[in-house]
């Protein structure tokens, strides 16, 4: 089965400015807006907003 448009492989990029990304698929039915995650940038060495960027 091929890989669609629905479920899109996105980048979230810290707001702390250390340039840390994750890779990560979104439902884009569910969550049609930019999606931000709190989570662990270990470059800053604490949890920052992730934004997706694409």
């Amino acid at each position: 089965m091929a890989r669609n448009d629905l479920r899109p492989i996105i980048k979230l990029r810290s707001t702390a400015g250390t340039g840390y990304t994750y890779v990560t698929r979104k439902n884009r039915r569910n969550d049609a807006d930019r999606l931000v995650l709190r989570k662990y940038d270990p470059v800053a060495r604490r949890h920052v907003e992730f934004r997706e960027e694409r």
